[in-house]
């Protein structure tokens, strides 16, 4: 017996696939999470090594380690708050600043970046704003910030664009009957 899916039946249990359009990104470091002017985010992305073995003229494969890649989050920068402040204010709070002379060693630490960024959760809904999917960045800190372009024959919105680096993500999902379900936590369960 084939299961109800969005494919073959629109009943009332059926759930629509996921969108790409219905979410909503958390930047805990900043005014508001900086949700409502989030305009893309580039979800997580596993990529796991592979050891090869040769034994005669036999190839075996062996998986080896994982790793997780760079996230990207493009915003929209609103006057108020300041998206393009706000991040500096992050970067400059996790040890960076201009040096002042030879004398001045002052560097970022991990432990401050990640502690002003504070967390960082990627989101999906459905048509009700119900999560469906939710991927929290563990350990998250700022690599990258483009503050965007400038043109006088463009009309669009200024953006700011960052990139994000973390030791591993989080996700919850809605995938059974009996609620939702974590991944790649610490606990495994």
């Amino acid at each position: 017996m084939a299961s109800d899916n969005f494919w073959t039946n629109a009943g009332p249990s059926v759930k629509d696939p996921k969108r790409q359009y219905r979410f909503l990104v958390y930047l805990e470091g900043m005014e508001g999470g900086a949700t409502w002017y989030a305009k893309s985010a580039k979800k997580p992305e596993i990529t796991i090594t592979t050891v090869e073995h040769n034994y005669l003229n036999h190839k075996f494969y062996y998986p080896g380690r994982t790793e997780w890649g760079e996230v990207q989050v493009v915003l929209v920068d609103p006057v108020s708050p300041d998206a393009a402040a706000e991040t500096a204010a992050i970067i400059q709070a996790a040890g960076y600043h201009p040096p002042v002379d030879a004398t001045d060693v002052t560097t970022m630490s991990k432990s401050e970046a990640v502690k002003n960024l504070l967390g960082v959760r990627i989101v999906q809904i459905d048509s009700t704003g119900v999560e469906l999917e939710a991927w929290a960045l563990k350990n998250a800190f700022i690599t990258s910030v483009s503050y965007g372009d400038l043109d006088y024959s463009g009309d669009d919105l200024t953006e700011v664009t960052i990139g994000l680096r973390y030791d591993w993500a989080e996700l919850t999902s809605d995938v059974a009957a009996d609620g939702k379900k974590k991944f790649f936590n610490q606990g495994g369960s």
